[in-house]
């Protein structure tokens, strides 16, 4: 879906769920670990500079900003993967296999972005190793909520819903292929 083309509704759920992320952020950058902070902060940022990408019209690919955003993604996954050996370092081990999941989850979602015609071939495929780590993540989520750690649980879960939004925005992309993603075809 690009954003002339959404519900008003839809417009402001995404809205509030990136305000919600972004509390998040500042919460953790205050009272989080080290790893925490760099977490939440490289993960917003990834968010964002997709989003851009992902919603962007045609004259997006043409410009400078195609390529700030590539290198400002470059940058925050680095810091993901700074965050990610800060939690082995500090023995989060939940914190290291959630990080783990979602760079899974990333991964997935770039290559239903850059090359849609491998995932449509192999879309079953991609569908069990989605559903395996979504599961993954809904465990943590749980196993967060079990261990009465309510910030982790929450912020899980607006992760997930975040997640889910984007996935409905590529699937929008591919039922309407006059309004692809620009990210298909960098």
């Amino acid at each position: 879906m690009t954003a002339h083309h959404e519900p008003r509704w839809y417009r402001g759920f995404n809205a509030a769920i990136f305000a919600l992320l972004a509390c998040n952020t500042a919460y953790y950058g205050i009272a989080g670990s080290r790893g925490e902070a760099l977490d939440s902060s490289a993960w917003f940022a990834l968010l964002l500079l997709f989003n851009v990408e992902t919603r962007s019209g045609d004259s997006y690919r043409a410009s400078r900003l195609a390529g700030v955003v590539r290198l400002a993604r470059i940058a925050a996954a680095a810091t993901v993967g700074a965050a990610a050996v800060q939690y082995v370092r500090d023995r989060e081990w939940l914190d290291a296999a959630n990080i783990g999941l979602w760079i899974a989850v990333v991964v997935l979602l770039e290559a239903e972005l850059r090359y849609p015609q491998l995932v449509t071939k192999r879309r079953r495929w991609m569908t069990e190793i989605a559903l395996l780590l979504y599961s993954g993540l809904l465990l943590l989520m749980l196993i967060w909520l079990w261990r009465e750690a309510w910030m982790d649980a929450y912020d899980a879960t607006l992760w997930l819903i975040a997640f889910a939004m984007i996935e409905l925005d590529i699937l929008g992309a591919r039922r309407h292929p006059g309004r692809a993603n620009p990210a298909t075809q960098s």
